[in-house]
């Protein structure tokens, strides 16, 4: 709460300190163009001053005039109070002075002295006791005319008077100012309130993207599932009478006999054997639990990775890619959704060193344990992250490829994927050089 509190005051300090400098430039061209305007009641009050009081007129408006240059000038900002309430008084000077030599007590200019007050009240936005000060020291200025009058206080009724106007006028301007400083700074404070609403639904706005996106990925899914489970009907048989075809040739005596005939079955039966593979692989890849907990399967992440690099295997042709992983690889979690990150990673490993034509391409998984849980590095020797975009690489709908090649939704959802499993998927990069995406999984017990 007093974190909140001392925010406040500081934003309404520092608008209010700007706020400051343009009214003080603004009154200060008025208060030249007000007190040169009193030439006019010169000439109708006190015609025999008239000279005088027109170069005293313009001796101060010169002095408020280089008062303004300073408020101009950036050095002067620093300043803006003291020279503010320095030329709010020169025309308090002038019009005490005017009252000293004319009629004092009973002098017309008192008002004159009123209408500064009540400016710095309404029109300037001065604090409180700056008000309540300069209106003191207005006063002052008015006793010290009155006594420096040849007649004194003789006119006491008059001076009473005046004096009860003036102390009001400093009443009523203490007033103005305290409430114009409240409704400023609730001002402030409900501006502060509306920008961290925007805030909150900004964050709201993300968290719906987010899951729009998982939404999206997760019919997707569905989608290959249903895929999946079809190709697995329709191609499992005649993919099995293959098989049994090419075993049933490969025991004919010509086969034995033919070499070269042997060896044609044998790619045969691999190419059928590896078309199983991949239809098993998809299944697995696509196929959720509904209800499942994430963490409830244990799998060797060993097998997955293997069948990650099948399911990618079109898009990494041409690229080196090796490993490192220890003997034991059994992890608890969700098999699937493991398999869906790692060929995310693999798949834009492969376009971003294929976009840039990195020589020599190559991928490196780094697999570890440490303590209880089994820390995963997938890196490539491709063109790396830029640094503006490495700490967007996790936002939903972020991406770099061109317009139809991705929604880029993968990274977001792979982070929500190891995030459930109790982890992190965090990116590093040295741009040009190469880019390493880490993530780490639950041993299974």
């Amino acid at each position: 709460m007093l974190k909140r509190t001392a925010s406040h005051y500081s934003r309404y300090e520092a608008e209010l300190g700007e706020f400051r400098l343009l009214s003080s430039r603004a009154g200060a061209l008025t208060a030249i163009v007000l007190v040169m305007a009193g030439v006019g009641l010169d000439y109708g009050i006190y015609p025999g001053h008239q000279l005088q009081f027109f170069v005293a007129r313009l001796l101060v408006s010169v002095l408020i005039g280089l008062i303004f240059l300073l408020l101009v000038n950036q050095a002067g900002r620093r300043f803006v109070l003291p020279l503010t309430l320095a030329w709010l008084l020169l025309p308090q000077i002038m019009i005490a002075w005017m009252i000293a030599i004319t009629d004092g007590a009973s002098s017309i200019y008192y008002a004159g002295l009123n209408l500064v007050i009540f400016a710095v009240g309404i029109a300037m936005p001065m604090g409180l006791w700056q008000t309540v000060g300069f209106g003191a020291v207005t006063y002052l200025l008015y006793v010290i005319a009155c006594l420096a009058h040849p007649e004194g206080l003789a006119q006491h009724d008059h001076f009473i008077v005046n004096s009860l106007f003036i102390v009001f006028s400093i009443a009523a301007s203490a007033v103005y100012t305290f409430m114009n400083e409240r409704g400023h700074f609730h001002l402030i404070r409900l501006k502060e309130e509306v920008a961290r609403k925007n805030e909150e639904l900004a964050d709201i706005n993300r968290r719906l993207a987010d899951i729009k996106g998982q939404m999206l990925q997760q019919e997707k899914m569905a989608a290959i599932g249903t895929l999946a489970a079809g190709l697995l009907h329709e191609v499992n048989n005649p993919v099995n009478f293959c098989l049994m075809a090419i075993e049933v040739a490969l025991e004919e005596p010509q086969a034995k006999e033919n070499p070269s005939l042997e060896e044609c079955l044998v790619d045969a039966k691999q190419g059928m054997q590896r078309i199983q593979h991949i239809v098993s692989d998809l299944k697995t890849f696509a196929y959720r639990k509904p209800g499942a907990e994430v963490e409830g399967t244990p799998f060797l992440f060993e097998k997955a990775l293997d069948s990650s690099i099948r399911l990618t295997a079109h898009e990494l042709r041409g690229v080196k890619v090796t490993r490192d992983l220890p003997d034991d690889t059994l992890v608890l979690g969700d098999e699937a959704a493991v398999i869906g990150v790692l060929i995310n990673l693999f798949s834009n490993a492969a376009l971003a060193m294929r976009k840039a034509g990195t020589q020599a391409p190559a991928i490196h998984t780094t697999i570890r344990w440490v303590e209880s849980r089994l820390h995963v590095r997938v890196q490539d020797n491709g063109p790396g992250i830029a640094s503006e975009n490495l700490a967007r690489v996790f936002e939903p709908f972020f991406t770099t490829r061109d317009v139809g090649q991705g929604l880029g939704l993968g990274l977001s959802i792979s982070y929500a994927v190891i995030e459930r499993h109790g982890g992190q998927l965090f990116a590093e990069s040295e741009f040009g050089k190469w880019a390493a995406f880490s993530f780490d999984l639950p041993r299974a017990e």
